[in-house]
């Protein structure tokens, strides 16, 4: 069984250069992949396109690399933390595609299926659609959206093996897997790095035939995006 194991981050990137399409798993700042992203940042590479289900904030997660204005354009669905993609949104700096959210994670997963397109119901006769084909399925019309795919997926998983299997926690799962499948390179950091054979195979969300590289992260904020209490 092939060992998919690299030393860290550093290793993980190997051969991450400028003007590439990137896939970054989570939702909002849950399952997102820091280590990756801290890497990205000390790179420096630029022109980058970001696909994501959300910019993360500003000084966290994609937020961090939007300060550094090392995103070219973003593709997400939800982008309403971020501050500074909204001044760069406004001024012209940065190029946005918003998606249906649903669109979006069935893009991906179209993308690592294979299939290179897929009418859906969302958007018709919105601004998502104009552009785009429509057809007329049972009374009802659909807009034809193709699939996403990228040059490296990141990937953030709670358990890992060494063959490249991955299990995520909770909501970790929105967008991870399918994004996992749709890189030409897929790179997944994980809590917990395990040995081959350890994980129960019933409970394998993401399978190691679609990870190149694997790596333990550390140092996780798992921070709030928005802390909501009640009052005492």
């Amino acid at each position: 069984m092939i060992n998919k194991v690299v030393a860290g981050p550093a290793e993980a990137l190997r051969g991450l250069t400028d003007g590439m399409t990137l896939m970054l798993g989570g939702f909002g700042l849950c399952g997102i992949p820091e280590n990756s992203i801290q890497e990205i940042l000390r790179l420096g590479v630029r022109g980058l396109t970001c696909i994501s289900n959300n910019a993360g904030v500003d000084d966290f997660g994609i937020g961090r690399l939007l300060q550094t204005k090392q995103v070219r354009k973003m593709i997400s669905s939800y982008v309403g933390e971020n501050a500074e993609f909204e001044r760069q949104l406004l001024s012209g700096e940065l190029e946005v595609e918003l998606i249906p959210q649903g669109t979006l994670a069935e893009r991906c997963r179209a993308g690592g299926a294979g299939i290179p397109a897929f009418y859906t119901p969302a958007g018709y006769g919105t601004e998502v659609g104009q552009g785009k084909e429509a057809r007329e399925f049972n009374g009802k019309m659909y807009l034809l959206e193709t699939a996403l795919h990228a040059d490296y997926a990141f990937v953030k998983a709670w358990k890992g093996d060494t063959a490249g299997n991955l299990i995520y926690k909770g909501t970790a799962r929105n967008f991870n897997p399918m994004m996992a499948t749709a890189g030409k390179i897929t790179v997944a950091e994980v809590e917990e790095l395990v040995p081959a054979g350890e994980l129960d195979p019933n409970q394998i969300h993401t399978p190691g035939i679609y990870v190149q590289r694997i790596y333990q992260g550390q140092n996780y904020e798992k921070r709030i995006e928005q802390r909501t209490v009640r009052q005492g």
